[in-house]
């Protein structure tokens, strides 16, 4: 084995950057076998793999990461197992963390990672101890060492893959937590051994068909979190409009106007939730509450209410939105008379200018006090509460079905909260995530988003902190006949007749133990058959999905519960890596991981041999930071569409194992729509998904051949089989020529042509400005055997076939 000198690395850079290794290594040499491999036995893959080089405080190329809040020390040693620097990991609390390095390596290649480490005092713990992995592929890692060790070398051999690049750890704890100190010298990766691909080439026999596609594939998730529902889907532009938090206190975007300490907060007889503001009026100018940073459009109407009491000489009070400086830059609800009982008062603006930073100011400078129990305002556009804009995006992804509300929000939701006067609903603290959950909308307006956009309903009951009782009535609220005892109750609030939701989930990702109301597997699976059983016995209609994870989890439920469920829940999320080729890979590698266990399942569990479980994969996406859009606001790339797309393509491939997929979640948190507080926008997945709701085919065709790095499939439109998809992912930075071999299918010479693409694998869609990834259509693209397919894009063609052709 040739070891690669120090002096070469800057020939080999200059080989990387000329093969397009950013965007794929792939794209090397795509034009046939080649007679040697002169990459093998070369370790350059780790730039700086002794860590000699420093980048400020870190060596150059290297990162430290920190995971489950780890309480960990990074350092840079001066020595190291051959005199040079080292790295070191220290905790004496217990941490998982890490030493991270990005390196491009040669796809369908298999490699060698080694290393020197060195260990004092490590104690495992919950973790596995010192260790060099591969981030995100569980099995490729060395032995850990643990204990105090002088330099150990370690290493393990594996195949990448469809990767073109990998993340090098250098890894303290290991999934769970260690305490102790570890140093880490001396990183390689060495080529062993790989494939040359010749011209990428399939063959389609449209003969062998898959069971067909479900619709439900398509599926959406939307959850009480971050900008999803509120500042998202739902009009209102008031933040806490229901005083959970104190003016002027922790979280709340109300501040006090006039003298301070003048605004308290009542908590004996509130209006709804624990308080409503008190403001108390000296005569000596005016009082009251504001709120900032409302986003207004000129000319456009915003409509609301205010809910008064107080003091009679407390009036009149002035409702003003303000736009700007000056008295014309505002208008004003006068409201000349309150008592002391609560009244709403409804008012009309329009707005003078367009401007970022409106306030909204309720204020009187008269004698008394005067409380104020809520205050709302919409635009006047709004439709039954919701965004029109954000609709219409909807109406776009054309989901035939929407999960809600959670997610780790539903474990600790009492869905009593969310019904009955909208502005009584108490405000509550989101039981899993950060800020308000308000409470206005609920079951009722839940239903209401998916009549107007014309989709299903899919519920998740409470099984966390939840309990049968709340899940029954829940049920009966929902499905109930009229003069049912929750059918009264549902009338009571504004609706007859039940909706008949068909799709009900008991309890969310239970297996967690950062799930409110996680018990230990044997306990659950006794309390979701509890829940079935009686769910069933009220309405025999409905769909149970029991909660899963691949693995003990989902063999328990399956081999113990499996005749008390119609479906198994599913989740995985990846995030980000370096290399398209590995970003985009990500997801049909996961999709097909999970398909594969219940293949086992089902061949392994006696129960299922009679009555198979489909999967509901009813949480799926890319999930990585920085947040630009709230809580866990992603914002997605042209890359993340192409691993959407590959996505979808693995669907089909494994139609036979999923009758449910939930793209998690819709808007704004990892969502398909991105919305800023007066536009929305398709983000670049959500172009991918509404693509293919409309023009992928349903019926999977048989697809062979050798189509890397290219991933490839074909889909009939329906059983006429007269229009044949052909989805087309190119995850490299070059255009490759694919070969096409469709058998006895005449192949026509034009095609209907959908195609995503571009340059920037970084390309973005941002509110407000014009998408720079969308959907561009070709009529009557060329097409043929052999197909031409643009690099970073996605190809989906529409091939007709006439009754002579097939």
């Amino acid at each position: 084995m040739n070891i690669l000198r120090r002096e070469d690395l800057g020939f080999l850079m200059l080989l990387v950057v000329a093969c397009g290794l950013l965007f794929s290594l792939v794209s090397c040499k795509t034009g046939g076998p080649q007679a040697g491999d002169e990459l093998a036995g070369v370790t350059q893959f780790v730039t700086n793999g002794s860590f000699e080089e420093m980048d400020g405080e870190n060596p150059k190329g290297w990162t430290p990461r920190r995971w489950q809040r780890a309480e960990a020390a990074f350092a840079v040693e001066p020595s190291g197992r051959s005199g040079g620097r080292s790295v070191l990991i220290s905790s004496e609390k217990g941490a998982d963390a890490s030493w991270v390095a990005a390196v491009p390596v040669r796809p369908y290649s298999r490699y060698k990672l080694s290393g020197w480490i060195k260990t004092q005092d490590l104690v495992p713990g919950t973790g596995r101890g010192a260790q060099i992995n591969i981030r995100g592929e569980e099995e490729w890692r060395t032995p850990p060492v643990t204990g105090t060790r002088d330099w150990t070398r370690v290493e393990i051999e594996f195949d990448a893959g469809a990767n073109d690049a990998l993340e090098v750890t250098c890894l303290f704890g290991g999934w769970g937590r260690a305490t102790g100190k570890a140093w880490f010298d001396d990183i390689e990766l060495t080529r062993l051994s790989g494939r040359e691909l010749g011209q990428p080439k399939v063959v389609i026999d449209t003969e062998k068909t898959g069971k067909p596609m479900s619709k439900y594939i398509y599926g959406q998730f939307i959850e009480h979190l971050g900008r999803c529902i509120y500042q998202g889907i739902w009009a209102e532009m008031l933040e806490d409009r229901k005083f959970f938090w104190a003016v002027g206190e922790g979280e709340s975007p109300w501040k006090a106007v006039g003298e301070a300490g003048l605004v308290k907060m009542d908590k004996v007889k509130p209006f709804t939730g624990i308080q409503t503001p008190r403001v108390t009026l000296t005569g000596k100018g005016p009082g009251g509450v504001v709120q900032e940073a409302l986003a207004l459009v000129e000319g456009k109407e915003y409509v609301g209410r205010v809910v008064l009491g107080g003091d009679p000489s407390a009036a009149p009070v002035n409702v003003s939105l303000v736009w700007g400086d000056g008295p014309d830059a505002r208008q004003t609800l006068t409201v000349k008379e309150i008592g002391r009982d609560y009244r709403t008062f409804l008012f009309t603006f329009k707005a003078g200018a367009s401007t970022e930073n409106a306030r909204l100011e309720i204020v009187s400078s008269g004698r008394g006090s005067f409380k104020v129990g809520t205050a709302s305002i919409m635009p006047a556009d709004n439709v039954e509460g919701f965004r029109p804009e954000v609709l219409a995006l909807l109406k776009e992804l054309d989901s035939p079905v929407y999960r809600w509300p959670g997610g780790n929000f539903v474990s600790g939701y009492d869905w009593r909260d969310g019904i009955g006067d909208r502005d009584r609903r108490p405000p509550r603290k989101n039981p899993a995530w950060r800020g308000v959950e308000h409470n206005d909308v609920g079951v009722h307006e839940y239903l209401d988003l998916i009549r107007l956009i014309g989709s299903e309903a899919y519920i998740t009951v409470n099984s966390g902190l939840g309990d049968v009782v709340m899940a029954l009535e829940e049920l009966e609220y929902v499905n109930g006949a009229p003069d049912s005892r929750m059918g009264k109750l549902r009338a009571a609030n504004g609706r007859t007749e039940p909706w008949g939701v068909k799709f009900w989930a008991i309890g969310n990702e239970m297996y967690g133990d950062w799930q409110l109301g996680h018990i230990p597997l044997s306990d659950y699976v006794r309390k979701h058959t509890q829940y079935a059983v009686a769910m069933k016995a009220m309405d025999p209609s409905v769909q149970v999905v029991a909660v899963g994870a691949i693995g003990r989890w989902s063999e328990t439920m399956l081999a113990e519960a499996s005749n008390h469920m119609d479906l198994i829940s599913e989740h995985f999320y990846v995030g980000h890596k370096a290399g398209l080729l590995s970003h985009v890979n990500q997801m049909p590698t996961e999709i097909r991981r999970i398909a594969e266990a219940h293949r086992k399942y089902r061949a392994t569990i006696p129960s299922l041999k009679m009555r198979e479980v489909p999967v509901a994969l009813d949480e799926w996406n890319y999930w990585y930071g920085p947040h630009v859009y709230g809580e866990l606001g992603t914002q997605y790339f042209l890359e993340d569409a192409l691993g959407v797309a590959a996505g979808l393509n693995e669907y089909a491939r494994q139609s036979d194992v999923y009758f449910m997929a939930n793209y998690a979640q819709t808007v704004n948190v990892i969502g398909a729509v991105k919305t800023s507080k007066t536009a929305a926008v398709l983000d670049t997945t959500g172009v991918i998904l509404a693509l293919y709701r409309k023009h992928f085919g349903t019926i999977p065709v048989a697809v062979g051949g050798a189509p890397e790095p290219l991933d490839v499939m074909a889909c009939w439109m329906g059983e006429t089989k007269s229009v044949l998809t052909l989805s087309i992912v190119n995850p490299t930075g070059t255009a490759v020529t694919l070969r096409l071999d469709a058998g006895k299918l005449a192949l026509p010479t034009t095609a209907r042509l959908f195609l995503v693409g571009g340059e920037d694998p970084r390309a973005c869609n941002v509110p407000g400005r014009p998408p720079a990834v969308a959907v561009h259509e070709t009529e009557a693209a060329p097409f043929g055997k052999k197909l031409i397919v643009p690099p970073i894009s996605v190809s989906l063609y529409q091939i007709g076939v006439g009754p002579q052709q097939r």
